[in-house]
């Protein structure tokens, strides 16, 4: 083999492994490629994960200004309810000197 006949053969093999890279890389692409379906269907559910997302964080300022609310509530009942417990027993106590007091008036 002469010195030409391998330069020949070298480019033609080079030339065939850079023809199927190429063609390997076109058929890479091509059942890779992303279709404008599944673009469109993604964009759909990245649409509805914000709204998912939204609806919940509006849920969540729901929630605690409702517990808040009812935290509110509850402190307020508490309160009126010692009150009304702190004059029940004012009165028991009155109720037990009244009677006391009527005793002695008719033992006396």
């Amino acid at each position: 083999m002469t010195r030409t006949d391998f330069i020949i053969a070298t480019a033609i093999i080079l030339f065939v492994a850079f023809c199927m890279g190429w063609f390997a890389n076109w058929l890479v692409h091509r059942f890779s490629r992303v279709s404008q379906s599944d673009v469109d269907q993604l964009e759909r559910m990245s649409q509805e994960l914000h709204e998912a997302e939204e609806t919940r964080d509006q849920a969540i300022t729901y929630l605690q200004q409702r517990e808040a609310e009812l935290t509110n509530q509850l402190a307020q009942t508490e309160a009126e309810l010692s009150a009304a417990m702190e004059g029940l027993r004012d009165a028991r106590h009155e109720a037990e000197e009244l009677r006391s007091h009527i005793d002695r008036m008719s033992a006396g």
